[in-house]
C-alpha cells in the first residue's frame, strides 16, 4: 500500500509537494468510476493501479521498459547538439519519474540522429546494464541500404571479421545476408561506435540509410509508427532479461 502523493511522485507527475497539491485540488481521478480524492495520504494497492490527472490516464509501474520507435532527426541525448531529444516522444511523466538528478528513463544503447528503428528505454539500472553488456552479446538485428550493389565477398567479409579504425581485433557479423542487391540484414552482438556504417565500409561499401528491427528477439511491430511507444509486457521483460542473464 502506498500514499496516493506518493504513487504520483514515484510516477513522475512533479514534486511531492506538486503531487499534493495535484491531489487536493481533486485533479487526481481514482477508482473504476474515476472520482476525485483530495486526501494526499489515502492509501492504495500500488500494483495495477489506475489512475486519472488532469485528464491524463495512467497506471502504477514500479519500473519502467518501454520501446520506442525512433524516427530519423533526433539525438539519444537527455542534451542534443544539434537536433531534438529522443525524450521529447515521451509524455512528461516518463522523463520526471523517480526524481532527482538522474530521473526519467534512459535508452538503453543508442541510434544515431539518422537511424531509425527499435530503441528500448527503461529506469531499471541493473536491465539496462545487462543490456548494453558485451559480455552478455544481445543479438540486434539491423536493416541497411546501401549505396553499390552487394556480392558474395562483401557478406563473406563480414562474416569473417574485418578491422577497424579505433581496435586491431576483427568484428564480425553474428549473422549477415543480402536480402536484396543493395538491402543488407546485419545481426551484430556488440555495440561499437557507428559500428554498422563503418563495417560496411571496410568491404567498399556505404550505408544509405539504417533501421534497427529487432533486439534480443523482440522485434518492432509494423502496428507501431515512427515516434510512438509502447510499454513492454511483462513476458517481452522477462524473454530480454532471460537472454542477457549469463554472459555468452
Amino acid at each position: 500500500m502506498m500514499q496516493l502523493q506518493d504513487i504520483l511522485f514515484s510516477q513522475g507527475f512533479g514534486t511531492r509537494r506538486v503531487c499534493m497539491g495535484l491531489v487536493q485540488q481533486g485533479l487526481v481521478l481514482v477508482g473504476d468510476d474515476l472520482q476525485p480524492c483530495t486526501d494526499p495520504t489515502a492509501m492504495f494497492q500500488e500494483e495495477g493501479f489506475i489512475f486519472q490527472v488532469q485528464g491524463e490516464r495512467w497506471q502504477y509501474h514500479q519500473l519502467a521498459y518501454l520501446l520506442l520507435h525512433k524516427p530519423p532527426g533526433y539525438e539519444c541525448s537527455q542534451k542534443p547538439s544539434t537536433y531534438p531529444s529522443v525524450y521529447t516522444l515521451l509524455p512528461a511523466p516518463l522523463r520526471q519519474r523517480g526524481g532527482g538528478a538522474a530521473a526519467g528513463v534512459q535508452a538503453v544503447g543508442r541510434l544515431d540522429q539518422d537511424t531509425t528503428g527499435l530503441l528500448l528505454l527503461s529506469d531499471d539500472g541493473k536491465f539496462i546494464h545487462r543490456m548494453t553488456s558485451p559480455r552478455h552479446h544481445v543479438p540486434k538485428v539491423y536493416e541497411a541500404e546501401v549505396k553499390h550493389p552487394l556480392d558474395a565477398r562483401q557478406i563473406a567479409r563480414l562474416l569473417e571479421g574485418v578491422v577497424l579504425d579505433d581496435d586491431p581485433k576483427p568484428v564480425r557479423a553474428h549473422a549477415c545476408e543480402a536480402a536484396s542487391d543493395h538491402h543488407l540484414r546485419l545481426t551484430l552482438t556488440e555495440g561499437k561506435y557507428h559500428q554498422v556504417k563503418r563495417m560496411v565500409a571496410a568491404v567498399g561499401n556505404r550505408v544509405e540509410s539504417l533501421h534497427r528491427s529487432t533486439i534480443g528477439g523482440l522485434s518492432l511491430g509494423a502496428d507501431l509508427m515512427p515516434g510512438q511507444w509502447r510499454w513492454l509486457t511483462a513476458d517481452e521483460v522477462s524473454a530480454l532479461s532471460k537472454k542477457t542473464a549469463s554472459p555468452a
